[in-house]
C-alpha cells in the first residue's frame, strides 16, 4: 500500500493569462500521462481530478515519502516542457504567445504560485470533490458531471477508473 505524513491537498494550476491551451485533447493526455506517471511511482494518489480548457483542479496527496511541492513542481515543470515540444514542432505561432521575459525561462505555460490547500476536515473535502466533478456542468460543457471525459466524476458514479491512476477517497 503506501504511507503518507501529508493532508490530501485541493490543487489548481491555471494556464498563463487562462489561455485555453488545454482545449485540446492532446495537451489534456499530456497532463493524464504525468499524473499517470506520478501514481505509477507511488509518488502520490489521486482522488479527484478535472482537466478544463485552461486549468487542472486535482485532490491528491503525497505519499511514500514525498512531499507536496516537488511533486506539484515536477508535474508542472515536466507537462510544460512536453506542451513546449509539442508547439515548438507543431504550432510555433502559438508557442511565441507563452513567450515571457523572466531571467529563469524563455517560456510560461503555468500561472505562478498554483492553488494548493490542505484538505483537513471531511466536509471541506466534500466541497471540494463536488466542486471538482461540477465544473464542467458550471461551464456549460455537460449536463451530468459524468459525462465530461476528463474527469473523475464518472469513477465515482460507475466506479469504472478510465484511467488507471484514481484512488476512491474512502479507501
Amino acid at each position: 500500500m503506501y504511507t503518507t505524513e501529508h493532508h490530501p491537498q485541493f490543487f489548481t494550476a491555471t494556464i498563463l493569462g487562462w489561455k485555453h491551451l488545454l482545449a485540446e485533447d492532446k495537451y489534456k493526455q499530456i497532463l493524464l500521462d504525468s499524473l499517470g506517471f506520478l501514481v505509477k511511482e507511488k509518488r502520490i494518489i489521486i482522488n479527484s481530478f478535472v482537466i478544463m480548457s485552461n486549468h487542472i483542479h486535482l485532490i491528491w496527496q503525497a505519499i511514500n515519502g514525498y512531499t507536496p511541492q516537488p511533486v506539484q513542481q515536477s508535474f508542472l515543470k515536466y507537462t510544460a516542457q512536453q506542451i513546449k515540444a509539442d508547439l515548438q514542432t507543431n504550432n510555433p505561432a502559438l508557442l511565441k504567445e507563452f513567450q515571457v521575459n523572466a531571467a529563469d525561462r524563455e517560456f510560461q505555460f503555468w500561472e505562478r504560485n498554483p492553488l494548493s490547500i490542505d484538505l483537513f476536515s471531511h466536509e471541506v473535502y466534500m466541497q471540494k470533490l463536488d466542486y471538482i466533478h461540477n465544473n464542467p456542468v458550471a461551464a456549460g460543457l455537460c449536463l451530468l458531471a459524468e459525462e465530461y471525459y476528463y474527469s473523475s466524476a464518472r469513477f465515482y458514479e460507475t466506479l469504472v477508473d478510465d484511467f488507471g491512476f484514481l484512488t476512491h477517497w474512502r479507501e
